[in-house]
C-alpha cells in the first residue's frame, strides 16, 4: 500500500504522471493531450485538448450500472417533504430542465444565475447548465436585493432560475420580491426568469419575462438533451466569495480539472464509495454545496442528501435536535460533512440524542468552514465514536487544502489541526514581511501555495485577470505565491494549525495575537458554549481583545455576580494559556453570536459595532438580533 507521504511527493514532483492517473477516475469524450500548462503563471490550465462534461460524469455514466439506485435525496424539515430521485429519475429531470433552458434561449457559454432555496429543482438547474455548457452562477438564497443586484450585474445572466420562496424555522422568506427589486436595480436585465412555485408565498409574474417551471416541465416531459462536450478548460461556473465588499469577486472554475479534483477527493479524502450515501449540511450557495452536495458525491456514484431546514427542527416542524442523526440512520449515511458552528448548536441539545439513533453506518464526520476548536471536536468525537476529520479550504481552492487522506492511508487526526497538505497543493509558511520560508516547528507565518495550483483550483476572477493576480499573488513581498490570507503554524509532525485571518490579527502593544488562539483558550472553559474574539481600537495599546461569549447556562445573563465570576475565570484561563498580553479587555455575555446563514461568525461586523462603525453588508446574517444584543451589552458596560 502506498504511504500518504509517497503519494503526496509524487503529486508535487511528478504532477503529470500523478494527475494522469487521477484523470482516469472520470470519463473523457476526447483524451487530453497536455496534462498541466503552467506557461503563463499564475494561470494554470489542466488537461488541455481533453473534452468532458460534469453532468455526464455525475449522472449519465451511472445509468447502466446503477440507474435505479438513489442519487439525490431531497429532504425539507421546513415543509415535511422527502423525495428520493434515482439516477434515472435525476437524468430525466435534468433533461427536462435543460430543454426548458434551451427553449428560452440559453446556449453554451451563456450565464444562468440560480437564486434558489435548498430544493431539488436547484440541483436540476445546476446539472442542466453543466449538461448544455451554460455557466451557472449560484447566489445564496435570501441575499437582499442590493447584493443580488451586484451579482446580476457582474454575471450578466441570460436567464435567472428562482422560486417563490425559501423557508427557515417555519417562516417563509419570499424570494420573488427580492429578485424583482434586484433586477430593477441592475443595469443588466435577464431575458427570462424561470420560477419554481412552492406555494409558500404569492408571486406576481412579469408578462413576457417570467415563466413557471411546472409549465415548461410539462411541455418537455420526454425531452432528450445530449451532453455538450466541453473543453477541459471551459468555464463550468462562477461563485462569489462570501464577505465580499464593493465589486463582487466571482471565482471562476474550469470543467475537466474540477471533475478530476472532485472524483479524486471523493476517493482519497472522503473515502466515498459508489452505492453509499453522503450527507453535506451546507447550502448550494456556497462552494461546499457545489463540490460536496451536487457534483462530488454524484460523480462518485453515491446518493447525496440535500437538506432544507435547521439542525434542531424535526420533519414535523417541531424542535428536534436529532433530525440529522435520524437521516443518518434512515439513509445509512457513511460520510457526513458539516461545520463546527452546527456542532456547537447541537452541543446544546440533549446528549441522549446521539445515542437514540443507529449511526453504525457512519464512518467519519468531516467539518470545515471555520476553525474547529478542540472542546467541540472532542465532544462530538466521544458522542459519535467515529473519526472527526477537520478540513481547511476556501471558495478559491474548490476542495480541501489541508486535512488527512484516509482513502490513501489511515492517518490520525489531531484535535485543533485540519491536518497536512493535500496532494497537489505545495503549501508553505512564509514570513509576512520578508517572504522568507519558515521551516522550524511552530513558527507563525502566512499560509501560501506555490504554483502551479492543482486541478479544481480557481482559474481566475470572472472577467478580471488583473484583480486575480493582484489580490491573491502579490501580497507577499518579492514572491509570486497564492496567499490564503490565513496565519498558520506547523508542528514537528507536519500538521498545520490555522490561527485566523491575517486581517483578524490583534496587535496589542506591539504583540501580534491571532483571534483563534484566544478563542481556543476561552472555548476550553467548561461553562462556555461559543465564543468570538475581535480586536478593538484602543488609544493606549493600539488594539485590545474583546470577547463575546455564549454561556452554557442561560441563567448567567440575569445574574450579575455569576457574570462577574465567569468573566474572572475566563480572564484567568487566558492568562494561564497565553499570558496576560492576550487577556481580553472585557468578556461580554450574549445568547447568540452574529453569523451568516452558512454558520460563519461575522467577526468584522462585531468589530465594527465595538468601534462604532457601520457594520456593512449584513444580508447574509442569520439573526439580526445578535448584533443588537452586542450593541446593548456594550451600551450597558
Amino acid at each position: 500500500m502506498t504511504s500518504y507521504a509517497e503519494f503526496y511527493r509524487q503529486s508535487i514532483d511528478q504532477p503529470d504522471a500523478f494527475w494522469t492517473e487521477q484523470a482516469a477516475l472520470v470519463d473523457w469524450f476526447t483524451p487530453f493531450t497536455r496534462v498541466c500548462n503552467d506557461d503563463n503563471p499564475p494561470f494554470t490550465r489542466w488537461f488541455e485538448g481533453g473534452q468532458t462534461n460534469l453532468c455526464h460524469n455525475a449522472v449519465d455514466r451511472h445509468l447502466a450500472s446503477r440507474g435505479d439506485q438513489a442519487a439525490l435525496i431531497a429532504v425539507s424539515s421546513e415543509t415535511g417533504q422527502e423525495k428520493t430521485y434515482t439516477f434515472k429519475d435525476l437524468h430525466a429531470e435534468v433533461q427536462r430542465m435543460a430543454a426548458s433552458l434551451q427553449a428560452i434561449g440559453v446556449v453554451k457559454g451563456d450565464r444562468v444565475l440560480i437564486y434558489m432555496p435548498m430544493i431539488a429543482e436547484a440541483a436540476f438547474a445546476m446539472l442542466a447548465c453543466a449538461r448544455i455548457g451554460a455557466v451557472h452562477c449560484v447566489v445564496f438564497g435570501g441575499f437582499a436585493s442590493g447584493s443580488l443586484a451586484s451579482r446580476i450585474e457582474d454575471a450578466s445572466p441570460r436567464v435567472i432560475v428562482s422560486a417563490d420562496a425559501g423557508s427557515r424555522g417555519g417562516k417563509a422568506l419570499a424570494y420573488k420580491p427580492l429578485l424583482d427589486e434586484a433586477i430593477r436595480l441592475s443595469s443588466h436585465k435577464p431575458e427570462a426568469v424561470l420560477l419554481a412555485d412552492r406555494a409558500l408565498a404569492p408571486m406576481t409574474l412579469v408578462p413576457g419575462r417570467d415563466l413557471l417551471w411546472a409549465d415548461l416541465r410539462a411541455k418537455y416531459m420526454n425531452a432528450q438533451v445530449l451532453c455538450e462536450w466541453l473543453d477541459s478548460t471551459d468555464i463550468s461556473y462562477t461563485i462569489y466569495t462570501s464577505g465580499t465588499t464593493g465589486k463582487p469577486k466571482g471565482v471562476q472554475r474550469d470543467t475537466g480539472g474540477y471533475a478530476v479534483a472532485l472524483a479524486s477527493s471523493m476517493k482519497h479524502i472522503f473515502d466515498g464509495r459508489a452505492g453509499e450515501t453522503y450527507f453535506a449540511t451546507s447550502d448550494i450557495g456556497w462552494v461546499v454545496g457545489h463540490s460536496y452536495i451536487i457534483y462530488g458525491p454524484l460523480i462518485a456514484g453515491m446518493a447525496s442528501i440535500m437538506y432544507e431546514g435547521l439542525p434542531t427542527q424535526g420533519m414535523d416542524g417541531q424542535p428536534n435536535g436529532g433530525v440529522w442523526w435520524s437521516l443518518v440512520e434512515k439513509y445509512k449515511v457513511t460520510a457526513m460533512f458539516s461545520a463546527p458552528t452546527a456542532v456547537r448548536v447541537l452541543k446544546k441539545q440533549d446528549p441522549a440524542l446521539l445515542k437514540k439513533y443507529d449511526l453504525s453506518s457512519l464512518r467519519a464526520l468531516y467539518l470545515a468552514g471555520e476553525p474547529l476548536d478542540e472542546p467541540t471536536a472532542r465532544w462530538i468525537s466521544e458522542g459519535l465514536n467515529v473519526p472527526i476529520i477537520d478540513n481547511y479550504w476556501q471558495t478559491e481552492t474548490g476542495w480541501p487544502l489541508l486535512t488527512v487522506a484516509n482513502g490513501v492511508e489511515a492517518t490520525p487526526s489531531k484535535f485543533g489541526s485540519p491536518g497536512v497538505p493535500m496532494y497537489g497543493y505545495n503549501v508553505k509558511l512564509l514570513h509576512e514581511s520578508t517572504g522568507e520560508e519558515l521551516l522550524l516547528p511552530n513558527e507563525k507565518g502566512v499560509v501560501v501555495l506555490v504554483g502551479p495550483t492543482p486541478p479544481g483550483f480557481m482559474q481566475t476572477i470572472w472577467r478580471d485577470d488583473a484583480r486575480f493576480v493582484n489580490t491573491y499573488w502579490k501580497s507577499v513581498p518579492g514572491k509570486m505565491v497564492y496567499s490564503t490570507f490565513d496565519w498558520g503554524i506547523r508542528d514537528e509532525d507536519g500538521y498545520y494549525f490555522i490561527l485566523g485571518r491575517t486581517d483578524d490579527v490583534i496587535n496589542v502593544a506591539g504583540h501580534r495575537l491571532g483571534t483563534r488562539e484566544i478563542e481556543e483558550s476561552i472555548s476550553g472553559h467548561a461553562s462556555v458554549a461559543e465564543v468570538a474574539v475581535v480586536g478593538v481600537a484602543d488609544a493606549l495599546k493600539g488594539q485590545v481583545a474583546m470577547a463575546f461569549v455564549v454561556p452554557r447556562d442561560s441563567g448567567v445573563f440575569n445574574d450579575a455576580a455569576a457574570c462577574l465570576k465567569l468573566e474572572g475565570e475566563i480572564m484567568k484561563r487566558v492568562d494561564g494559556d497565553l499570558g496576560a498580553v492576550a487577556r481580553p479587555a472585557r468578556v461580554h455575555f450574549v445568547s447568540l453570536l452574529p453569523k451568516t446563514r452558512s454558520g460563519k461568525l461575522l467577526r468584522r461586523a462585531i468589530q465594527a459595532v465595538c468601534e462604532g462603525r457601520d457594520a456593512g453588508d449584513l444580508t447574509t446574517m442569520d439573526d439580526p438580533a445578535a448584533l443588537q444584543q452586542i450593541r446593548h451589552r456594550l451600551g450597558a458596560a
